[in-house]
């Protein structure tokens, strides 16, 4: 995951506004895309040919202000392969406009899968992925993104083919996870005959939103959360009237969660370094990072 922007909604030197991109599985995938998005992927060497889907959190400036030029971009690079976008039902409106301006000549399909539920659902689905879309609580529609594996197949082990000559039928039985029984009676237990490639992962971006009932048991369990901090403790209020979360809040949100660790940005531009955002964090949540431009993180 490569952060391409960290700053919030005021312009601040040496910080672009949000957007992230993750390459899972080999397909690329952009969260947010404010301001000069496009620019950040050409500095950062991210090849926005190969967008697979693009995921808008809400219709803040801040989040979606880069969006016309990059679908812009893509027409003017000779894009042919469909690009999905899923947003808030309300960015509809926008597209529309953004295709009855400047659509014509766009070789490529934009399909639009409008966001509206009210608790975690599916949004995309692979044989080795799953994407989530939740509500967040920032006042207009909102939502966060939950990435994971699946649970992968299990390997079978070179030595035990060998070994015991398994069968093709029973390389399938012990890929499921079960033991091979043979008819002589003698079992192969796949605990030791097969074993899992990896434990899955998962990531989560939750930009931007208030502190809400629900937040930990949706993210419950997830590997690494991005969680917007715009605000140092000091400025709760602010963040109240705002619809929008402190440091501490963001690091209870990381622990109730049981994460494994938690990055941070967003930050208000009236705000100081990062390093004292992520210090307020670590008083409630050790593993807390902030981030900066251009930061890459392997999940």
């Amino acid at each position: 995951m490569t952060l391409l922007g960290t700053a919030s909604a005021m312009p601040v030197k040496g910080r672009n506004q949000s957007a992230q991109a993750l390459n899972l599985h080999g397909r690329l995938f952009l969260i947010d895309c404010g301001e000069g998005t496009q620019y950040r992927m050409v500095e950062e060497r991210i090849p926005m040919m190969k967008l697979d889907s693009v995921f808008l959190s809400h219709i803040h400036g801040d989040h979606v202000f880069g969006i016309f030029g990059l679908l812009s971009t893509l027409g003017m690079k000779g894009r042919q392969t469909p690009l999905n976008i899923f947003a808030p039902v309300n960015f509809g409106p926008i597209l529309k406009f953004f295709l009855s301006y400047y659509g014509d000549g766009l070789a490529y399909e934009i399909r639009f899968t409008p966001l509206k539920m009210k608790a975690p659902e599916t949004i995309l689905e692979t044989k080795s992925i799953e994407v989530r879309a939740f509500p967040l609580n920032h006042g207009i529609e909102t939502f966060g993104f939950r990435f994971a594996e699946k649970e992968p197949p299990f390997n079978v082990r070179k030595e035990a083919i060998e070994q015991y000559g398994l069968t093709l039928t029973e390389i399938g039985t012990l890929k499921r996870g079960e033991d091979v029984l043979r008819a002589d009676g003698s079992r192969i237990p796949a605990s030791e005959a097969a074993y899992k490639p990896f434990v899955p992962r998962s990531y989560a971006y939750c930009s931007d939103t208030a502190p809400f009932a629900e937040e930990a048991e949706w993210l419950r369990g997830t590997t690494v959360i991005y969680h917007e901090a715009t605000y140092m403790q000091e400025l709760a209020d602010q963040g109240a009237r705002r619809h929008h979360s402190t440091t501490l809040q963001a690091a209870k949100a990381a622990l109730e969660a049981g994460a494994e660790k938690l990055l941070i940005g967003h930050y208000s531009s009236r705000s100081g370094e990062a390093k004292a955002y992520e210090a307020e964090c670590r008083s409630v949540f050790p593993e807390t990072f902030a981030t900066s431009d251009g930061d890459i993180y392997q999940i």
